[in-house]
């Protein structure tokens, strides 16, 4: 008797902790700071202007925009990971602003002031409206490059499934939702319970553009076995630099930003990213694995 009210005390906490993390999982996923984002208090004032973004849904969302300076540099869309907002990520797009290239900083729904409340779907909604603002202010879509932090590199790969683009830089990624809960709750992770996926590791196959792909080996956040897992299923051309002593949020301290634009001043430049011999040259080479 003792052992069978053992048993059933252990599945009702088992149930109830699946319970609880099916109802907080969101909060888990995103944690949005939703205070307002600020270009002057993060230092982007004379580099960047504020645009409005207007979704399919019907939200207005704040981002920060500076276009490229030469017709010769391309455009990067960066798509900041799960926590913060766009203000916190200031440093990590100056070497970009500051070669000339052309940037997009997305404030996605819920973060740094937006309104609405960030989901899976959400995001891929705030991105597919990122790239038809670009599309109005004529920049096309062999000029584009989208830059995916953690959780933004599968909103990323995820537009590069649907949409034309240049090139694909994925910043510590994850394999999915999944595989992150499965590594951190191993008995607890179930994919009926998941509510926002992004599954990656079964999207990254149909992406058929150039990919850079960045990872600390000792990333606790993201495992780095989840971006090896997605490096063996990407299409080349494919470069991939995994980092020995860097860690999830600290790549910036490596070599990051001379790395992404290392990697674009090997792309052909916008006059031959068509089907050129430029192009065909780059897609030949082979892939670079680099564990530094």
């Amino acid at each position: 008797m003792m052992w069978s009210i053992v048993l059933i005390l252990l599945i009702a906490a088992y149930l109830g902790f699946l319970v609880m993390l099916f109802a907080t999982q969101r909060r888990i996923v995103f944690r949005p700071d939703a205070s307002a984002a600020d270009r002057a208090a993060a230092g982007l004032a004379e580099q960047m202007t504020d645009v409005e973004i207007r979704t399919t849904d019907g939200l207005t969302l704040n981002s920060w925009w500076a276009p490229p300076v030469r017709p010769d540099r391309r455009t990067i869309v960066y798509l900041h990971g799960n926590a913060g907002h766009r203000g916190g990520r200031a440093d990590r797009i100056r070497d970009y602003l500051s070669a000339g290239y052309g940037v997009l900083l997305v404030g996605y729904r819920g973060y740094g002031g937006n309104p609405g409340r960030p989901t899976e779907a959400g995001l891929y909604d705030d991105a597919r409206a990122h790239l038809a603002f670009l599309a109005q202010q004529n920049v096309r879509p062999e000029q584009t490059v989208l830059l995916g932090e953690s959780l933004g590199t599968a909103v990323a790969i995820q537009m590069a499934t649907e949409t034309p683009i240049l090139a694909l830089i994925l910043e510590a990624p994850l394999a999915s939702v999944l595989h992150s809960a499965r590594a951190r709750y191993p008995l607890f992770a179930f994919d009926f319970l998941v509510r926002d996926k992004f599954a990656s590791i079964q999207k990254i196959g149909k992406v058929k553009v150039p990919l850079l792909l960045i990872h600390g080996e000792k990333d606790k956040t993201t495992a780095v076995r989840f971006g090896r897992m997605l490096y063996d299923r990407a299409n080349e051309p494919k470069r991939a630099h995994f980092i020995a002593a860097a860690g999830h949020t600290d790549l910036m301290n490596f070599g990051f930003a001379k790395s992404v634009t290392d990697f674009l001043d090997e792309l052909p430049p916008p006059a031959e990213s068509g089907d050129q011999p430029a192009l065909r040259a780059f897609v030949a080479s082979p892939a670079r694995l680099d564990i530094t």
